[in-house]
């Protein structure tokens, strides 16, 4: 009974998170109660999970098959935060939700897109691979990026955003990984719940940062969510143009197009609270893509699926 409530939350993270979203904007008071204190740890958790599910191997791809991976970690850091920032420019978005947008582009790809490729039946070892290459390179790739894109018109302090990435994405990966490594039993166990476990923690960490910010996604949550929405839908359709132009396999193509456009949004919106308090509508963007990246997602995997050859 309780493996299939965990399936049912993972196969319906999209529909959850959407409902979640929702309430979080007509009923803000319950999670709105919950201080963005907690934002942090919540992602935390999030890549711990990841770091238990991480396995030496996952990493041989780089070795084995470098192109592949060199390929996909150049697309995500460079069809996403350019793509940002044209669309920022395009709609003439105010400088607090230009910062949520690119900050949203400049992240590395999100552990859903794992769960995606593999309901795409795309090449999830390739996925597992980048997604693993794009955190280890976040601490370094996402501050530096953000800093040319957002350092025009904010200040961006890279050197603190690296330290916070550190903190709040690689050091619960590597005790996530440590733990796997020397407590196999206990992950074994833990495993066949990480899923549901995982994605009840993103449904949170997304409805107490709508929530705080009910009253400005009314005003501004057509523009907001237009922007998000065109901005994965690029990072969906350009990953995949890529690979096929580089004429790599279907699945590989498949891959690529879903780590690019599934962003780690929940980094965005940490990255926002943490760095930029003073631009408050810069945690929105990155809110709006953690509910609908989960959609694209779940609409990309039976596209895929269905087309796979």
């Amino acid at each position: 009974m309780t493996k299939r409530i965990c399936d049912f939350i993972a196969k319906n993270m999209g529909l959850i998170v959407l409902a979640i979203g929702v309430l979080s904007v007509v009923f803000p008071t319950p999670l709105g109660s919950i201080d963005t204190i907690w934002i942090n740890p919540l992602l935390g958790v999030v890549m711990f999970g990841m770091g238990l599910t991480l396995n030496p191997t996952d990493f041989r791809i780089v070795f084995s098959r470098p192109k592949d991976v060199i390929i996909g970690c150049l697309a995500q850091f460079t069809i996403m935060p350019i793509t940002a920032w044209l669309l920022t420019r395009l709609f003439q978005m105010p400088e607090d939700l230009a910062l949520g947008v690119i900050l949203v582009g400049c992240c590395p790809g999100g552990t859903a897109s794992n769960v995606i490729t593999y309901l795409a039946k795309g090449d999830l070892a390739l996925s597992v691979g980048m997604t693993a290459t794009s955190t280890v390179l976040a601490p370094f790739l996402t501050p530096i990026i953000t800093w040319l894109l957002a350092g025009t018109f904010v200040h961006v302090d890279a050197v603190s955003m690296f330290f916070s990435i550190l903190q709040v994405v690689i050091l619960p990966i590597l005790v996530g990984f440590m733990i796997q490594r020397y407590m196999p039993e206990f992950t074994k166990r833990a495993v066949a719940y990480l899923p549901a476990f995982s994605s009840l923690t993103i449904v949170l960490l997304v409805g107490i940062i709508v929530a705080h910010n009910a009253g400005k996604l009314l005003t501004c949550g057509l523009l907001v969510m237009l922007v998000v929405m065109l901005h994965n839908i690029c990072g969906l359709t350009l990953g995949y143009g890529i690979g096929r132009l580089l004429r790599l396999e279907h699945k590989k193509c498949v891959a690529i197009s879903i780590e690019v456009g599934m962003q780690n949004s929940g980094l965005a919106s940490s990255l926002a609270t943490l760095h930029f308090a003073a631009y408050p509508l810069a945690t929105i963007p990155g809110a709006v893509f953690s509910v609908w990246h989960n959609i694209s997602g779940a609409i990309m995997a039976r596209v895929y699926g269905r087309n796979e050859r």
